[in-house]
């Protein structure tokens, strides 16, 4: 049966995939009244008292929102919240699978971005974290940053979750073709949300004293050619990664950017890369070719003009790059520390945890198993730990 049936049919048999239950029982008089009123009163003076205590004795501490608009869902593009809720239902249950952590999905009859804002800022007290989903870049960046200093953290997944499966495979990938990660160039095609933060975190892979040595160059590519400073239609967040990538000032088109380049990562559409310019390309080259459902060059056709590791979005390929490795463990290690926010370096942390569950990477195998439960538990104690050092 296909895949899109058969989801349709389990869907229409369920009603959705989430529901709501009891942690206590509700069978006596007893039971209802110390679990609403007039007990229940008793708990709301506590947390009166001082707000922090909602921690302690509610629902907020393991509990994280999984907002969206609906403006950019999957490959589907703008079609509103009411498509998006069935992804946002499959995100909570992954949250709970790999992670533990109860997630709800709220879906908004907004694009508006200050009304986004606004929305966020008045839930946020019945949250511990924030997951924002399927949003369009670049209101997904202006969303995103001004909801940084909210009192809980707030994680865009298509740009932070993508990011940090992306290097986490490319850290065991350079170890399989012997290169450094100081040494190499890499070049973006796609420069939307997934891109930005990419290219954002290639700049700071390192751990402890060398937490800011980025690879050696980045050049970001997009639907007209490759990024540089003085391009006369970039938007402010293309105008940003101008002046964080593409230092010698290459121009051109994808072909060109791929001259002598040791890795290419794809965030943007079908067919978008060439075997002719992979052949171009440094010795043992990297392909992740991530665009869904249909890659920017099917890994048989990568593998053929060269590429030595060809990671891809899908299942049914080797090496999937998959955000379910990251969002479920980033977010259970920032709930156990009460995490006002998740930072760079912790993003970096948990990829370089990612990267370890992997004791010996292979070409078939540089990323761990999107279905490896062991994943969330070392990438939740590395973000956990980094927090605790930057805000001891």
């Amino acid at each position: 049966m296909q895949f899109a049936q058969k989801a349709i049919e389990q869907s229409a048999k369920y009603k959705g995939k989430i529901s709501v239950t009891s942690k206590v029982a509700l069978a006596t008089k007893e039971d209802l009244s110390t679990a609403y009123t007039p007990g229940v009163a008793a708990v709301c003076r506590e947390i009166a008292k001082d707000k922090t205590k909602a921690y302690d004795l509610t629902c907020k501490a393991n509990s994280v929102a999984v907002v969206s608009d609906g403006s950019a869902v999957l490959g589907l593009g703008n079609i509103g919240p009411e498509a998006a809720l069935p992804v946002m239902e499959g995100k909570a249950i992954l949250f709970k699978e790999f992670g533990g952590v109860d997630a709800y999905p709220i879906v908004l009859a907004t694009q508006n971005v200050e009304e986004i804002i606004t929305i966020v800022k008045n839930i946020a007290p019945g949250f511990g974290g924030i997951n924002l989903e399927d949003i369009s870049a670049p209101r997904a960046f202006i969303i995103e940053e001004r909801l940084e200093d909210i009192g809980i953290p707030v994680f865009h997944d298509d740009q932070h979750g993508t990011a940090i499966v992306v290097l986490a495979g490319l850290i065991n990938a350079l170890k399989v073709v012997g290169k450094s990660i100081s040494d190499i160039k890499v070049v973006i095609s796609g420069a939307g949300a997934a891109g930005f933060t990419i290219a954002n975190l290639l700049n700071c892979v390192g751990l402890g004293k060398s937490i800011c040595t980025s690879v050696r160059e980045v050049i970001m590519v997009d639907s007209k050619g490759v990024i540089y400073e003085g391009r006369g239609d970039l938007n402010d967040y293309k105008k940003r990664l101008a002046v964080m990538t593409n230092h010698k000032k290459v121009r051109g088109s994808l072909a060109d950017a791929l001259q002598g380049a040791d890795v290419f990562i794809g965030v943007s559409v079908k067919d978008a890369l060439s075997p002719e310019w992979i052949k171009k390309m440094g010795k043992d080259p990297i392909i992740f070719a991530m665009a869904n459902p249909d890659p920017e060059i099917l890994p048989d056709a990568a593998l053929g003009a060269g590429a030595a590791i060809v990671g891809t979005g899908r299942s049914d390929y080797p090496n999937q790059i998959n955000n379910v490795l990251a969002f479920p463990g980033v977010f259970r290690g920032a709930l156990d520390v009460r995490a006002k926010r998740i930072t760079k370096e912790m993003h970096v942390a948990a990829a370089h945890a990612l990267a370890s569950c992997l004791e010996n990477p292979t070409k078939d195998h540089v990323i761990p198993d999107a279905l490896n439960k062991k994943v969330a538990g070392n990438v939740a104690r590395a973000v956990a730990e980094q927090y605790k050092r930057q805000f001891p």
